[in-house]
């Protein structure tokens, strides 16, 4: 084949073509085990913050600064027994944290989990409870009372990460939006 413009320009074709190919079948055959996947990390997160409960009805999706919050409420019964809300912040030192936090009916926070950050290792990354202790102190507080903010700004009572004051932060005000959700879907 002759080099011309002509056969470059078919043979960068063909090679597109072939490769978006590829890309598009990939995408199909994971799509599905990674949409799974997703849904069980946050089945599992929503058992990891309440207490024990017979069903979770479907989620309320809200649009809040530009992204989606979920509400849960889980139901024992015909009882509340409490509600799981995935709540982000964008002000994570490495970007968008994503956590579960459950409240019981009165507010009081029952357990917090992580579901996705892109924190530093070993510095940010202490939000996560397998790694440190640290969002263990919103367990059995209740925002009402407890106010949610870093008392490195004297702003709150939350005690901040060493050396992640940015990251503690913003787990908190991951925290403070589910609390403040929760308080209007009540209403």
């Amino acid at each position: 084949m002759k080099s011309s413009l002509k056969n470059m320009v078919m043979v960068l074709f063909l090679i597109t073509l072939i490769c978006s190919a590829a890309i598009g079948g990939i995408y199909e055959l994971t799509k599905d085990p990674i949409d799974a996947a997703k849904q069980a990390k946050t089945t599992a997160a929503i058992s990891e913050v309440l207490p024990s409960f017979d069903r979770v009805e479907n989620p309320e999706v809200k649009d809040v600064d530009g992204d989606k919050m979920k509400i849960y409420k889980a139901v024992t019964g015909n009882e509340i027994t409490g509600y799981a809300i995935e709540t982000f912040s964008k002000k994570g030192f490495g970007g968008t944290i994503r956590i579960m936090v459950g409240f019981k009916p009165d507010g009081t926070i029952c357990g917090t989990s992580v579901i996705s950050h892109s924190e530093t290792p070993g510095l940010g990354d202490k939000i996560d409870k397998s790694k440190s202790d640290f969002s263990r102190q919103f367990e059995g507080k209740n925002p009402a009372t407890f106010r949610l903010g870093v008392k490195k700004d004297g702003a709150g009572d939350v005690d901040a990460i060493t050396a992640s004051t940015i990251s503690s932060r913003a787990f908190t005000d991951a925290v403070k939006r589910a609390y403040e959700e929760m308080k209007s879907y009540i209403k």
